[in-house]
């Protein structure tokens, strides 16, 4: 089977791997660069225990499902892809400024294997977070180089058969009755069997009725210690930001802005993260922002992931992961190619179709 997809991010990525691995011919349109857009803009998180505080059921176990198969997607990709992902499993402790904060929490530490701490064992993980009263902590969070995925996985999906070809913006869809028929880029069209639209935030550019996916767009900051300070160990959530470790320092985010397609960074944005984190941590307030992005996540109505069939004959949809796009690739490549080749069926809550009135 040929099969087109349009976006090289992680999602794109690792369907198109998925399928090359299955002995299809797979050719991924990418925009711009593999990794470039969302993938390369997020704090690379796999955020399964801080995102499902507050998701539903579904998306909460599609979660833990794709998050236990990461190890070994992650070791797959750096033996195709040559390289590191960086890839570990720090966990993350969502921390608690009083009492009311971390009964909450307490609530909701169902889970095996999580737990509130307090006293010495929240400080002994979190130094730095002397005003918080507890924190409900979980050891299955895991972090990626999100910088580096990209990249890798674009190499791995070419050694395992299938193409990449970037700087082809595709423009629009091609039909031929009720059926996708073409990927129409500048440079000619792209026919093929089946297509998958996993261009992100601009799936509704290409595909308004079928993909209605709103930008959603967050500004981080990077923030590097003084001389001799290094950060701590595990992701920490709290005061409305998280931070993550990366390198040397922190990456902190991320504000959350409907804000159309703008990427424009702001003042108010870098001095609300920082001051959010000195709240949480007043030592960072020392540390320097040496570093400012903005990226623009793609959010479905509902708020849930879009992965399945469209109403578009031979069309597919990987969009509307929001916040989790890291995280669900594995599980969200390993449905979706599943899909195509008449292996899986569609998760209801995930179908594209539930929007088509």
């Amino acid at each position: 089977m040929k099969i087109v997809i349009i976006g090289a991010g992680v999602a794109g990525l690792a369907i198109g791997l998925r399928l090359a691995e299955a002995g299809q011919e797979v050719t991924v349109l990418e925009r711009a660069q593999p990794g470039g857009g969302a993938t390369w803009a997020s704090a690379g998180m796999l955020a399964v225990t801080a995102e499902a505080l507050d998701a539903g059921p579904e998306e909460t176990e599609f979660a833990k499902y794709s998050n236990s198969l990461w190890p070994d997607f992650a070791k797959k990709i750096e033996v195709l892809g040559g390289r590191r992902i960086g890839y570990s499993q720090p966990g993350v402790l969502i921390l608690a400024g009083d009492a009311i904060a971390l009964g909450q929490l307490e609530r909701k530490a169902t889970e095996p294997r999580v737990e509130i701490l307090t006293g010495d064992r929240l400080r002994a993980l979190a130094p730095l977070a002397v005003g918080s009263v507890g924190a409900l902590w979980s050891p299955l969070d895991a972090i990626v180089d999100n910088r580096a995925l990209g990249l890798v996985l674009a190499i791995a999906l070419q050694k395992a058969g299938g193409r990449v070809l970037t700087n082809e913006a595709v423009v629009r869809i091609e039909r031929r009755g009720a059926r996708a028929s073409a990927a129409h880029t500048p440079y000619g069209l792209h026919h093929a069997d089946a297509f998958v639209l996993a261009a992100g935030a601009w799936s509704s550019l290409l595909e308004e009725t079928v993909a209605p996916i709103a930008p959603v767009k967050g500004q981080m900051i990077f923030l590097t210690p003084p001389a001799g300070i290094s950060p701590p160990a595990p992701v920490i959530w709290g005061n409305g930001i998280y931070a993550v470790p990366r390198g040397s320092g922190l990456a902190i985010g991320a504000t959350i802005e409907e804000a159309g397609f703008d990427t424009a960074l702001t003042d108010a944005a870098r001095e609300s993260l920082h001051r959010a984190a000195a709240e949480l941590m007043p030592e960072l307030k020392q540390w320097t922002v040496s570093e400012q992005w903005a990226g623009l996540r793609p959010r479905a109505p509902d708020g849930l992931p879009m992965l399945g069939p469209t109403s578009v004959e031979g069309l597919w949809l990987a969009s509307g992961q929001y916040r989790n796009g890291i995280l669900f690739a594995p599980a969200l490549a390993e449905n979706l190619a599943g899909q195509i080749l008449g292996e899986a069926k569609a998760i209801p809550a995930f179908d594209p179709r539930r929007f088509a009135s």
